[in-house]
């Protein structure tokens, strides 16, 4: 996956020897200027417990939906990547502090293992959460077959009785049997429902119930630009 920009934050897929990390992972690295860019800032939610920027979130799975169904996931972010515009040590062209200095570069933000931590327990829980979000969608989904399992068998059951009722009242007509026919037909179809729940809804819902789950296990670190990763916990 190429690089992107997401909201603010930029996201790469690494390959080759960074494919290598965390012990044979596939590694996505995201680039912000700040950690709360990740999350959600409409969530009042203490911080362990934030959503994710729905930005964020959506190319995170979207990366993750890429890779191999069986190979780990792991999440390096970077913290105070450079931006457009931002002093990277030398004097930009027609810029600079009154004077003629370049300008003063920006504190860089630090990453400690307490950060690291927490970020890596916020993501998973997260995805965790989205996790038992879509089984709980499946459970309510398999319920409403259920139901309208029972309720179709229940219509069709209803239209052949009605049809060979209606079959032997007006047997004498020559449209009987197009009224017959429809009747059952009707039945039939009322069954279409419980037969597209039982047969199609349900297996994308439990893929991405299984990709949150793979989420809900990422490898988080977190690095400040110029130091070394710092292993969430």
């Amino acid at each position: 996956m190429a690089a992107a920009a997401i909201g603010g934050v930029n996201g790469s897929a690494s390959g080759g020897v960074q494919e290598q990390r965390a012990q044979g992972a596939a590694v996505l690295d995201l680039r912000v200027s700040e950690l709360r860019q990740i999350f959600d800032a409409m969530d009042p939610a203490p911080f362990r417990e934030r959503d994710l920027d729905p930005k964020a979130a959506a190319y995170i799975v979207g990366w993750a939906e890429e890779t191999p169904k069986d190979q780990p996931l792991a999440l390096v972010v970077h913290l105070g990547a450079p931006r457009p515009g931002q002093w990277t040590g030398a004097a930009a062209v027609g810029g600079g502090e009154p004077g003629g200095g370049a300008p003063l570069p920006e504190a860089q933000p630090s990453a400690t293992a307490g950060d690291a931590a927490l970020l890596g327990e916020a993501v998973r829980e997260f995805f965790r959460g989205e996790a038992a979000g879509r089984r709980r969608d499946l459970a309510q989904l398999f319920r409403t077959g259920r139901v309208s399992l029972v309720i179709g068998l229940a219509f069709l059951a209803g239209t052949v009785a009605a049809a060979e009722i209606l079959d032997g009242l007006i047997a004498q007509y020559s449209w009987a049997g197009l009224v017959k026919e429809s009747l059952v037909i009707g039945g039939w179809v009322a069954l279409w429902r419980p037969m597209e729940i039982f047969l199609y809804d349900w297996w994308p819902i439990r893929a991405r119930a299984r990709l949150y789950d793979r989420l809900g296990a990422i490898q988080v670190s977190l690095r400040a630009a110029g130091a070394a990763p710092v292993q969430a916990a």
